[in-house]
């Protein structure tokens, strides 16, 4: 165990400490499940950075980074939708936790095939990921002033289209595994 895994470790922790806050501390509450998301964030660029500069990367690590990622920003969003009930979050939503799934089996299926690098993280999805990021902490904490709400809705759509791109370019680099081989003459 190093200081990157217990950074990755921390961000599963502070899913159940989010919701809690999310749910029993009324207003305040909201504004710590905001804090501890943005915490997440953080911890999330830091273990990889301290994995890379400290050459402590693991494969436990590289698994666990992107489970904690998808983990806390899904259980953020699945509370915001609850939280607004409305079509103009539940879509953008949908659209961030559906890429998700995709990238996970297309990542895990072209792993399989020994063409996992063929589909690596790309500039689009680093930056699709900063504005995620913004979009649901501001979500979460937008009770505290009005106009951060328009602030995280414009955020999280900026973030969904980002999403779709970001699927597009891992779709299409895999694309020549993922068509039918050509027939034999």
């Amino acid at each position: 165990m190093n200081v990157p895994n217990i950074l990755t470790l921390s961000r599963i922790i502070m899913i159940p400490l989010m919701v809690i806050s999310f749910y029993w501390f009324g207003p305040l509450g909201k504004v710590i499940a905001a804090l501890l998301f943005g915490l997440a964030a953080v911890t999330d660029w830091f273990d990889g950075y301290l994995a890379r500069k400290w050459n402590q990367a693991t494969p436990l690590g590289a698994f666990l980074d992107p489970v904690a990622d998808k983990l806390i920003v899904a259980v953020a969003l699945v509370l915001l939708v609850e939280q607004f009930a409305s079509v103009w979050l539940t879509i953008p939503a949908s659209i961030i936790i559906g890429r998700e799934i995709v990238i996970s089996a297309l990542r895990e299926w072209m792993a399989e095939l020994g063409k996992r690098a063929n589909i690596a993280v790309s500039n689009i999805g680093k930056v699709k990921t900063t504005f995620q990021m913004i979009a649901i902490g501001v979500l979460l904490g937008s009770g505290v002033h009005p106009w951060l709400l328009w602030l995280g809705y414009a955020a999280l759509y900026v973030a969904a289209v980002l999403t779709i791109w970001s699927m597009l370019v891992y779709l299409k680099a895999a694309w020549p595994e993922l068509r039918p081989a050509p027939a034999n003459r």
